[in-house]
């Protein structure tokens, strides 16, 4: 059995009409992590995940979930797995509880197995496990499908894109409840387009861009590619003009004593960038930096694939 939670070799999709969503993506999606998967849209994100769920039949490559092949075993594949899809999809008619139920002998979960109300109360949902799901906010329903993933324990959560339009208390419920669900050992494999969500969240990245994978690696590792800085200086007079150096990258007059400077902390230190701005007759009064994070990596890695594309 492979160490991995998921692993893909060569996988590629081409859509008839010629679209190619997903061009030769290799990775593996360790136990026991949260994973991002993060790219533009279009990028081929939910291709891969419908491909995992078998809603999508892949063109070229091998797919393994916890495991099993899924042209080979896909029943064990499917059962190792819990889809929270973008769509919010229900039976108007149906209670939470019935969904819930309904969801769980599709699976083949014997009744007394069924942990139903169990799930209910883990997404804070059991004052409506007899409300018609029509009924239920769009953030409830949100976390309703997050429930019926989980009806047969699968080991592995996808959520694609789950706190899109999800107000700011209900999307720390959802994490609350994800990182629960990590803690009991569940591999969760995230995408989303907050970023500072996916930098917080996720233990290691991907990046997809135009179907191919351009990086992946561990969350600390992927920001800490992020060269640029920036450091806010206030200097102890007035400048008219801002000064040059060529350790600056960019200067830009935020205020009249207040200057914001790029730098690349791969070439030079802030030590360096504050020295140069004594030698000019400037005193620093105060000095404030803002560090790299994963958007600024994000549009750097996709521009630069885009421009090679």
């Amino acid at each position: 059995m492979s160490d991995a939670a998921i692993s893909i070799r060569d996988l590629q999709k081409t859509y008839k009409g010629g679209k190619r969503a997903l061009d030769g993506v290799t990775l593996d999606v360790p136990r026991g992590q949260i994973f991002g998967l993060l790219g533009p849209n279009g990028a081929g994100k939910s291709t891969l995940i419908n491909i995992l769920a078998g809603l999508v039949n892949k063109s070229v490559g091998e797919v393994s979930i916890w495991g099993f092949d899924i042209d080979k075993h896909p029943r064990n594949a499917k059962a190792s797995i819990g889809i929270v899809p973008q769509e919010i999809l229900f039976d108007p008619f149906f209670t939470p509880i019935e969904t819930l139920e309904l969801q769980a002998g599709l699976y083949g979960v014997p009744k007394a197995a069924r942990r139903s109300m169990e799930l209910l109360k883990a997404v804070h949902l059991e004052d409506k496990a007899n409300a018609y799901s029509r009924t239920l906010s769009g953030g409830m329903k949100r976390r309703l499908l997050v429930a019926k993933a989980m009806v047969h324990a699968p080991p592995i959560l996808v959520l694609d894109e789950p706190t899109a339009g999800v107000d700011i208390e209900l999307r720390q419920q959802l994490w609350d409840y994800v990182r629960t669900l990590h803690a009991q050992g569940v591999t969760v494999v995230l995408t989303t387009h907050y970023l500072e969500e996916a930098e917080e969240l996720c233990d290691r990245i991907a990046i997809i861009n135009h179907g191919r994978l351009i990086a992946n690696e561990p969350t600390r590792a992927l920001v800490g590619m992020a060269q640029e800085k920036v450091v806010e200086v206030t200097v102890d007079k007035d400048v008219a003009e801002a000064p040059d150096a060529p350790c600056f990258d960019k200067i830009e007059l935020k205020g009249e004593r207040t200057l914001a400077i790029t730098y690349r902390k791969d070439r030079v230190n802030a030590g360096e960038v504050l020295a140069a701005l004594q030698q000019r007759g400037l005193g620093i009064v105060d000095v404030s930096t803002k560090e790299a994070d994963l958007e600024d990596v994000f549009l750097n890695l996709t521009r630069a694939a885009n421009a090679n594309a």
